[in-house]
């Protein structure tokens, strides 16, 4: 069969309605993906600059602004009790005693931050270290 060389294989014209729906919908996706709360907890770190750090093995806890305490990245429900078991826990493992690093959001008092260090002895954890961003001296550090 001979076709005629003016027919055309599409007649029709171009819809852009589902290019425009899936368009929208990446949209409506990306939006609702920014908007979900990231996991974690939200602590403000006060900046610091050129501080020392530490070639000791280390433990990592963490308080909130609230005073609660995160140790392995779990939630201490009974308070300083419980604290101080995880610690005790962590440091009887160990040839030499882990050093302490202390994630602290910076509306933490600073007798909770001896509280903690205390506690950090009584579980046979010697050096405690404050972690900060890294960055300029406070007194220059821009206010969040």
């Amino acid at each position: 069969m001979k076709l005629p060389r003016n027919s055309k294989l599409l007649r029709s014209p171009f819809d852009a309605a589902p290019f425009a729906a899936v368009l929208f919908l990446l949209v409506i996706f990306l939006l609702v993906g920014v908007l979900l709360p990231t996991p974690g907890l939200p602590l403000q770190l006060p900046p610091a600059d050129q501080l020392p750090g530490t070639d000791q093995p280390t433990v990592f806890m963490a308080v909130d602004r609230g005073g609660r305490y995160f140790f392995a990245n779990q939630m201490i429900t009974n308070g300083e009790p419980g604290l101080l078991q995880s610690l005790s826990q962590a440091a009887a493992g160990r040839a030499r005693p882990p050093t302490l690093v202390i994630n602290a959001d910076q509306n933490v008092t600073y007798a909770q931050l001896v509280r903690i260090t205390l506690l950090a002895r009584d579980a046979g954890i010697t050096n405690a270290l404050l972690a900060t961003l890294p960055g300029d001296h406070p007194k220059t550090a821009p206010k969040r």
